[in-house]
C-alpha cells in the first residue's frame, strides 16, 4: 500500500502554507474546522506583518481577529493564538518546543495539532488521525477503531517504520481527494484491490 502510495507522490508534505515551525504551528491551530485554502488565504496576509510569537503577540486578540476573521472559530483561535505565544515566549524563549508534552501545554493545541508539528517541523514519526485518516484507517483495515487515538496506535504499529514519516501526508491527501466520505473515487484509486472496504463496488457504481 505504502509502496504505491511512495512512487505516486514521493515526497508529501502539508498544503499548509509555512516556512517556519512557528508559522506551521499556527497554521495547525487555526486549521481546525477550517480547510486548508481557508487558513492559507489569511496567514499569506497576516504572516509578512506578523510570523514570531512577538509580532503577534504584539497584535493583540482585536488585531489578530482582523486577518483570521474569515476562518471558523476565529474568535476561539484568536485567544488561543495570543495565549500561545505568551506561552512560547514566557516559558520557550519564544521557539517552539519538540516535545509532545510542552506542545498539548499550548492553548489551543491537542494530540493531533501536536502530532502535524512533531511530523512536518520536525520530522518524528508521528500519525496525526483526522476526520479523513480515521476514516482510511477504519475503510482500508489498515487500523480499525472507534477513537482517533485507536486507529492512531493501530497505524503507527502497522506501518512499516520506513514509511511513517511521510504516512500522515499520503493518508490525508487520499483522503482528500480519493477516498472522500460520500463517494469514495474506487475506480481511480491505487490502492483499491488492497483496500477492505465492502460497499466500494457499490459506491463505484452509484
Amino acid at each position: 500500500m505504502f509502496e504505491r502510495l511512495r512512487e505516486a507522490n514521493p515526497n508529501p508534505t502539508t498544503e499548509l502554507n509555512y516556512s517556519s515551525s512557528f508559522e506551521l504551528l499556527i497554521a495547525v491551530i487555526l486549521s481546525a474546522q477550517a480547510t486548508d485554502v481557508g487558513v492559507n488565504k489569511a496567514t499569506d496576509k497576516l504572516y509578512p506583518v506578523a510570523n514570531t510569537p512577538q509580532t503577534i503577540a504584539d497584535l493583540g486578540v482585536d488585531g489578530l481577529k482582523q486577518y483570521i476573521k474569515t476562518i471558523g472559530l476565529f474568535n476561539a483561535k484568536a485567544n488561543n493564538v495570543i495565549k500561545t505565544c505568551q506561552m512560547l515566549l514566557e516559558l520557550h524563549d519564544g521557539e517552539v518546543p519538540r516535545d509532545r508534552a510542552s506542545l498539548e501545554a499550548l492553548a489551543g493545541v491537542g494530540r493531533k495539532t501536536a502530532n502535524v508539528v512533531l511530523n512536518t517541523a520536525f520530522g518524528e514519526p508521528t500519525m496525526a488521525v483526522d476526520t479523513h485518516i480515521f476514516r482510511l484507517g477504519n475503510r482500508t483495515g489498515l487500523a480499525k477503531g472507534k477513537t482517533p487515538l485507536a486507529v492512531e496506535k493501530g497505524l503507527v504499529k502497522n506501518i512499516p517504520a520506513e514509511f511513517l514519516r511521510d504516512a500522515h501526508h499520503w493518508l490525508i491527501l487520499h483522503g482528500r481527494y480519493t477516498c472522500v466520505a460520500r463517494k469514495p473515487r474506487c475506480g481511480s484509486c491505487i490502492i483499491e484491490d488492497l483496500c477492505s472496504f465492502k460497499q466500494k463496488t457499490e459506491l463505484e457504481q452509484s
